[in-house]
């Protein structure tokens, strides 16, 4: 059995491990065995002498993200374990063998007891993010369960870390294929086709984390008037158009993102419907639009990263969703979300209410949304409970 450095806890922190948070905070610990550096792997224990968990040690705020609860005496067959896991609960969902979705969230970090870790499946490519040093040190091993598990439909991996590591520490690797070679890749989303662009598009590709929630608009935009902000890939876009809206607008600052969503409305076009795109601030354009819009949806990306901007995100809400309830015709439906982590359901939604109370309109809930169960949150970790959203009726 491997022997792994050992860092002992206050005797007052040791109830937060108990309780199977996964994070232990620089605070919570007492005396580390040597000089430890960030990736490794370590036990921790009480001031008694009791074992509480395994993990991967960061010189940072979080010190310790723990991967298991209980002693891990092969770390490779550990991971391929968990991964595999992971994989089984995807086959549960009806997500790996669909010929309708061909991809989806594989393993989400906290979620599925591997902290630090994002796999997105498309369709034959695995794409990696790792934001640890130490589960970057594990990607030899991560690539070898794939393989594994996937067998031959197992195309490559692409390993897209740069950013998410280089923010924490000086990370000098470079995004790649750790597996197979460089390609072009195209999947369906509930009967959709999208083209996906892992090695330079936004996250891993596609925000997987959306496709319940476009499907359900797809019950809202039959013969609307549909506006679609911060359009990135045109996913919202392309869903309004299939089901039948009678008019989609795509707002998009980025013209790559308005040639993203050209290209996948391209690819599903079977309809009729009027498709407009606009290279343009989504804040200018609602100032200046028409007030003719009978479906909107608002998915702009994190307003706040840090906690030290989260009062700036929370009035960045207010003043969006003010600029949408005050263009939005009577009786409108307006899908909107946050995805910051940091801005809590509660901020959110009284952001949202504070927009309206300012617009002077009244508005009904019809449906709290989320991320979908292939990005499954722990119970004792809500903090991975990012995505929120709303439907709403505007009168």
């Amino acid at each position: 059995m491997i022997i792994y450095p050992r860092i002992i806890l206050h005797q007052s922190k040791v109830n937060a491990v108990k309780r199977f948070h996964p994070w232990v905070f620089s605070g919570a610990i007492r005396q580390k065995d040597g000089d430890l550096i960030e990736g490794d792997v370590v036990d921790l224990y009480s001031e008694q002498g009791d074992y509480l968990a395994t993990g991967h040690y960061s010189p940072g705020n979080i010190a310790v993200k723990i991967l298991s609860f209980s002693p891990i005496s092969d770390l490779k067959a550990w991971f391929m374990e968990r991964i595999r896991q992971s994989y089984d609960l995807r086959v549960q969902l009806g997500l790996v063998y669909s010929p309708a979705t061909t991809c989806y969230r594989l393993v989400n970090s906290e979620g599925d007891s591997l902290p630090g870790l994002i796999i997105d499946w498309y369709n034959g490519m695995a794409v990696t993010q790792f934001h640890s040093v130490g589960m970057y040190a594990m990607r030899g091993i991560i690539v070898e369960a794939l393989e594994q598990i996937y067998g031959q439909r197992l195309r490559g991996v692409y390993d897209k870390s740069t950013m998410t590591l280089s923010r924490k520490i000086q990370f000098s690797g470079q995004d790649g294929y750790l597996l197979g070679e460089k390609m072009t890749g195209e999947v369906m989303e509930n009967g959709h086709r999208f083209r996906v662009d892992w090695e330079t598009g936004q996250k891993t590709g596609l925000f997987l984390d959306q496709r319940e929630n476009r499907q359900l608009l797809s019950r809202y935009a039959p013969h609307q008037l549909v506006l679609n902000t911060f359009c990135y890939s045109g996913g919202f876009s392309v869903y309004a158009i299939q089901s039948g809206a009678k008019l989609v607008h795509s707002v998009d600052s980025s013209s790559r993102a308005i040639a993203s969503t050209l290209e996948n409305v391209e690819l599903n076009s079977c309809r009729s419907t009027d498709h407009q795109v606009f290279t343009t601030d989504v804040f200018d354009f609602l100032k200046g639009c028409a007030s003719d819009y009978t479906v909107m949806i608002l998915d702009p990306p994190a307003f706040a990263k840090s906690l030290n901007v989260r009062h700036q995100a929370v009035m960045a809400y207010k003043r969006l969703n003010y600029l949408a309830f005050n263009k939005i015709q009577y009786g409108g439906i307006v899908f909107t979300f946050s995805c910051s982590q940091v801005v809590s359901v509660e901020q959110f939604e009284g952001a949202v209410m504070a927009g309206a109370i300012e617009a002077g309109r009244e508005v009904r809930v019809l449906h709290h949304l989320n991320q979908p169960s292939d990005h499954p949150v722990s119970i004792f970790h809500p903090e991975g409970g990012y995505l929120k959203g709303l439907v709403l009726q505007v009168c």
